[in-house]
């Protein structure tokens, strides 16, 4: 059987987080050696496109994870222990979460492994300020767009910034259009 169609029946053809029924696909947690059930989450595309940084983590759709947590699949822990840990900074209901959360002792090691790994790679803007996800920085000079006619004006401001694994490399959204831009272009 294959992964996705394991996933369908341990998930009951549903998103392992929120349930949505809707564009379910495989999500690997990382680290991933080999391709495995046992490491993936099958997840509905506005929560995979929210964990893989394609779009900024909306908190309110994240309280799902008040009872995916209690899931008895490792990799589902795995990825609420992650989003309740990064979305705990701000927002008083995931630390409760969190502190409630209990893992194996495997299972944290897992879900720690990639938050130290993620700690390990520093974004910072032109003048050296470290960069966080979710912030707002400000161009420093006309940038264009590669692949389109768009030209992104100095001071524009870009909200809710994402990180990407290049820390020379944000994303963010210009005239509507989410693009990569090089950290040494922008200040916060």
């Amino acid at each position: 059987m294959s992964i996705a169609a394991t996933l369908a029946e341990r998930s009951n053809g549903q998103c392992e987080l929120c349930s949505s029924h809707l564009d379910l696909s495989v999500f690997e947690v990382p680290p991933v050696n080999e391709a495995h059930s046992d490491k993936c989450v099958y997840l509905c595309a506005i929560c995979k496109s929210q964990i893989e940084g394609e779009e900024a983590l909306q908190a309110n759709h994240w309280h799902c994870l008040n009872d995916s947590m209690w899931s008895q699949t490792p990799a589902v822990q795995v990825v609420a222990f992650r989003l309740l840990s990064q979305l705990a900074a701000d927002h008083g209901w995931a630390q409760d979460a969190l502190d409630m959360l209990y893992l194996e002792d495997d299972t944290r090691t897992w879900a720690e492994q990639a938050l130290a790994e993620e700690d390990d790679i520093v974004h910072v803007d032109s003048n050296g300020v470290r960069l966080s996800a979710g912030d707002t920085v400000v161009l420093i000079k006309d940038l264009d767009v590669k692949g389109s006619s768009l030209v992104a004006k100095r001071g524009t401001a870009v909200r809710n910034i994402g990180l990407t694994s290049n820390p020379e490399h944000i994303e963010g959204r210009v005239d509507g259009q989410r693009i990569v831009i090089l950290t040494k272009f922008v200040k916060k």
